[in-house]
């Protein structure tokens, strides 16, 4: 009788382990929900097959997110997707670890840009950019820089992106360029030559939705945007076209870093290096989810065209000082309001 019952206790002990090893091998990552399906059949899937673990997720915009992450004190989750403006703010409030290469091998393989974007924290394991596109049947010549934004012919035709918005602030950046000056050292200069721009401005946009609206209309010719939107852009507008500039676009980076609270490091770093394998970069580019990282990663001319890819395209690539940046932004957005009366 004792043996029956002492065999009964063991079980009843290794279920519990059980359930507690299985409760220790959840990985919560924090991300935007985008492409659910596609992101379910290529990462989420063959990720809990390999680790033999369970995924969960939080989902929202940016900056919700990580203000869960601030609230928990840096916890609740295990891996953070954000966008470069973001993941430096999380950065810059103590909120993220650093990331050990030593646990993610994969990261070698990446463009340098990629790799430790943001002094040693998380990789970006996709880029975009940010540019101009233009009418090419009501566009002559062709815009080749950035200061040409700002030519007599162009009077009346752009929209520029809010300053609230991703490229928004950028604007300011570029002013500063046509100046001569760095806006984030004295943004006087920048916001003079915006005033100067003002005349070709026909308005700020605040969503893609609205900004192809305006191409669809007519009412506009020229714009600033992400390279995400061109497709649905050129779809509606067969003859908008990426300008190619002499100067470079902009670099837009999406991140992905681990809390300093977060449960499960190790498996965090697993994750991120399973993210960041060639194959999978690869499956994942091709199958329209996100542009590739990883430097070895060859892409079909009909993939390719989608994404900021390849070697010359990338290392061309202006980048941004969000730390900088976050910290004038209040300062633009007034005095952006001030001069488009908004």
């Amino acid at each position: 009788m004792s043996m029956v019952r002492n065999t009964i206790l063991a079980a009843v002990s290794g279920l519990a382990l059980s359930a507690v090893s299985a409760q220790a091998e959840t990985l919560t990552i924090s991300w935007w929900g985008f492409n659910g399906e596609k992101l379910d059949e290529y990462i989420v899937k063959p990720f809990q097959e390999q680790c033999g673990c369970e995924l969960v997720f939080e989902t929202g915009n940016n900056a919700d997110r990580l203000n869960k992450v601030k609230i928990r004190g840096g916890g609740g989750v295990d891996v953070i997707y954000l966008t470069d403006a973001f993941s430096q703010i999380g950065i810059d409030e103590g909120l993220f670890q650093k990331i050990d290469p030593a646990k993610v091998p994969n990261l070698q393989g990446l463009y340098p840009l990629a790799q430790d974007p943001q002094g040693g924290y998380g990789p970006a394991y996709t880029i975009g950019r940010v540019g101009i596109v233009y009418d090419s049947t009501k566009v002559d010549p062709a815009i080749t820089k950035w200061a040409d934004l700002w030519r007599e012919d162009l009077n009346g035709k752009i929209s520029l992106p809010g300053i609230t918005t991703t490229a928004g602030p950028m604007v300011v950046m570029i002013a500063g360029d046509k100046a001569g000056t760095d806006a984030f050292e004295d943004a006087d200069p920048a916001f003079a030559e915006i005033e100067a721009l003002k005349a070709n401005v026909v308005k700020n946009y605040n969503t893609g939705s609205e900004m192809i609206n305006l191409f669809s209309t007519g009412e506009i010719s020229v714009s600033l945007v992400q390279d995400f939107a061109l497709g649905q852009l050129q779809a509606a507008v067969p003859n908008v076209v990426w300008a190619k500039l002499e100067d470079g676009d902009i670099a837009t980076l999406n991140t992905v870093n681990i809390p300093k609270g977060a449960a499960n490091p190790d498996r965090a770093h697993e994750f991120i290096n399973f993210i960041l394998d060639p194959a999978r970069q690869k499956l994942i580019a091709e199958n329209g989810v996100d542009a590739p990282v990883v430097a070895s990663v060859e892409l079909s001319p009909e993939a390719a065209q989608k994404w900021t890819y390849g070697k010359e395209m990338i290392e061309n690539l202006k980048r941004v000082d969000y730390s900088k940046m976050n910290s004038a932004k209040n300062d633009w957005i007034e005095r952006w309001n001030e001069i488009f009366g908004m």
